[in-house]
Formats: C-alpha cells, sequence, structure tokens
C-alpha cells in the first residue's frame, strides 16, 4: 500500500476525479450533429486524445478552453467538417459540464480525514473551479497547468508541485500521486521517483481513450479500478 510516511495525495483531475470522456464525448455532439457525422466514442476519444497532446506541446502557455477549442478545430477539419467558431467556443468552455465521476466526492471526503488533498491539473483556474464544486472538499493545494505555463507530462508541473508541497507541511519525500493518465502523470512520475497510484478508470476498455498512448511507461505496481476501492484500501 502507500508508505506510512505519507502526508498528501497529489490527484490528476480530468480522467481520474471527472469523468472527462463522458464530458468530452457529450460537448462533441452539436458539432457531429450539425456535420452529420457518425463517430463512435472511441475513435472519437482516440481523434481526441492525438490532437489535445500536440495543441498543448505547442502552446503550453494557452489556457485550457482556447486549448479544448483548438482542438475542437484540428480533429473536424481532420474529418473533414470544419466546426463552426461558436462550436469551438461552446466546446472550449465545456468543462463545467463535465460530470465527477460517481464515487468521487465520497473518497475524497474519507481520505481528507488522513491526508492533506492536492490537485495537479491540466486545466485554467477557472474551469477548475466549476469541477471542484462537484468534488465536495477544500483542496488543501491547487496547482493548474495556467499558474505554472505548461501541461503535463511537462517535469515543471511536478517541480511545482515539489516546491510548494511545504506550505501545507508536506514535502517530495511524503506525497503520493494519484492518477489515471500513464501518459500525463505516471510517466513524469516514475522519472522523478514519484510513487504514484493507478485509478485505472478505463480497465476493460481497448486503447487509452482521451488520453495520448504512452511509451515507455511501466504500469504502477499500485492499482485501483474506482476511487472508492483506493480510498478503502489507503484508510484500511
Amino acid at each position: 500500500m502507500i508508505p506510512d510516511s505519507t502526508v498528501a495525495l497529489s490527484f490528476d483531475c480530468y480522467g481520474t476525479l471527472i469523468d472527462w470522456e463522458s464530458g468530452i464525448v457529450a460537448a462533441m455532439q452539436p458539432w457531429l450533429e450539425r456535420a452529420g457525422l457518425s463517430l463512435d466514442r472511441e475513435d472519437l476519444l482516440r481523434r481526441f486524445g492525438a490532437v489535445e497532446t500536440i495543441v498543448e506541446s505547442e502552446t503550453p502557455g494557452l489556457r485550457y478552453p482556447d486549448v479544448l477549442a483548438e482542438t475542437l478545430r484540428r480533429v473536424a477539419k481532420a474529418a473533414g467538417s470544419a466546426a463552426t467558431e461558436a462550436e469551438a467556443r461552446a466546446f472550449g468552455n465545456s468543462v463545467p459540464d463535465w460530470p465527477a465521476f460517481a464515487d468521487s466526492a465520497a473518497a475524497l471526503t474519507k481520505l481528507q480525514q488522513r491526508y492533506k488533498l492536492v490537485i495537479l491539473s491540466n486545466i485554467d483556474r477557472t474551469s477548475f473551479a466549476a469541477s471542484a464544486a462537484k468534488l465536495g472538499v477544500v483542496f488543501d493545494l491547487v496547482i493548474t497547468a495556467e499558474d505554472v505555463g505548461a501541461y503535463k507530462p511537462d517535469r515543471r508541473n511536478f517541480e511545482r508541485l515539489f516546491a510548494d508541497l511545504p506550505a501545507i507541511g508536506a514535502s517530495r519525500s511524503t506525497v503520493v500521486h494519484v492518477a489515471e493518465s500513464l501518459f500525463h502523470d505516471h510517466g513524469p512520475a516514475q522519472e522523478l521517483g514519484l510513487p504514484s497510484v493507478w485509478i485505472h478508470r478505463r480497465a476493460g476498455k481497448a486503447g487509452t481513450g482521451a488520453t495520448h498512448p504512452p511509451i515507455g511507461v511501466q504500469e504502477p505496481a499500485l492499482r485501483f479500478e474506482s476511487m472508492a476501492a483506493f480510498a478503502e484500501e489507503a484508510l484500511a
């Protein structure tokens, strides 16, 4: 299980606590319906994941709503049916509508009885505030891509985490990272020697969904298919 010395848990948010794949698919429907396209869920998510990572790497200082808007523009162009600017803007502003996983709020409430809770997310402050309202806790520390000026898997996000932990009474040696994405989170965590827990929300599904496929990343030894299962084990 996680080390007894653990003081803080840092969480990825989208894909781990918030069901971003359902949110993405729902927010793309107006464009798909107007364009008369029939793309199944997994194909749509794969297209999104391939493009979003490129946009983030090309423009690391771009706020996430603008990343989403540009991602839809490129996905639509590749599919042969350009998105309108209204569709791109609506998709960019859709994060507040993305649902939380059903077990996230209860699990976080339980975990906060023992641990400091941190968000380390590829998001902007305004969008996260809307998501935070769905998660039922006040996080002890929030670090967004907007704060860092870069998107995971860039190491600068994790370096910011290490730098900010002392403010909440934790340190690099007493934090464990909890995330779904092997590409965005577990890869850099492994490179930096940061212990991590895999919340494998896509267990039983083929591919990596809305997440870019990882290269050379080892599957973490600590793996759970839900936040509920992780919280139960972490507090045992």
